[in-house]
């Protein structure tokens, strides 16, 4: 995939997801992905289908549902992407998943409405949308007011907030967890 193909891509928004997956790749991203990835694959393990999209900054590989048949990742024209897609134009049918993961995309997006618009499309009755983010009450969320660069741009956007977006877009929350205690040093 060149660059070419996204020649009308905002700018803005393919150096805010280098960005991301640069400190995702460093020190403290990786401490948190690796407490990320056991709850996700404890929660990913309940869930069974065709199809599992996920869509988040992160370059390592993304965590795998074993009752899924086919994972996909989409996202922004870099290493490890399946599908190249913008964050508000993503190339699924209505409710194309199984099983949506939206991993620190919230937090690195230029508009979250918009791709969380996107995600509860892709989603079909019954499915499930799995959100994983910075909690802005958190010792993570403090953090990120006081880092310079990548985790400085994240949105962190509050659990009651999201509870209410996903309200309005129909969603039930059936369930909310929190991790990464871990201070982030």
């Amino acid at each position: 995939m060149t660059d070419q193909a996204f020649a009308q891509a905002d700018p803005d928004w393919i150096k805010l997801i280098s960005l991301a997956r640069e400190w995702f790749q460093g020190p403290l991203g990786q401490l948190m992905l690796q407490e990320e990835q056991k709850l996700l694959e404890e929660e990913l393990g309940r869930f069974f289908g065709g199809y599992l999209v996920h869509y988040g900054p992160c370059a390592d590989a993304p965590p795998s549902a074993p009752k899924v048949q086919r994972n996909v990742r989409l996202g922004a024209p870099l290493p490890g992407v399946e599908i190249v897609c913008e964050e508000q134009a993503w190339p699924l049918s209505e409710h194309a998943a199984d099983v949506v993961v939206l991993q620190h995309g919230l937090d690195f997006s230029l508009s979250p409405h918009g791709l969380l618009r996107e995600a509860a499309s892709a989603v079909r009755p019954g499915g499930h949308l799995l959100i994983v983010g910075i909690n802005p009450w958190s010792s993570w969320g403090v953090r990120h007011l006081f880092s310079r660069g990548a985790l400085r741009k994240a949105r962190c956007i509050s659990p009651s907030r999201l509870g209410d977006w996903l309200n309005l877009l129909g969603f039930a929350l059936e369930k909310r967890r929190f991790g990464c205690y871990r201070p982030p040093l």
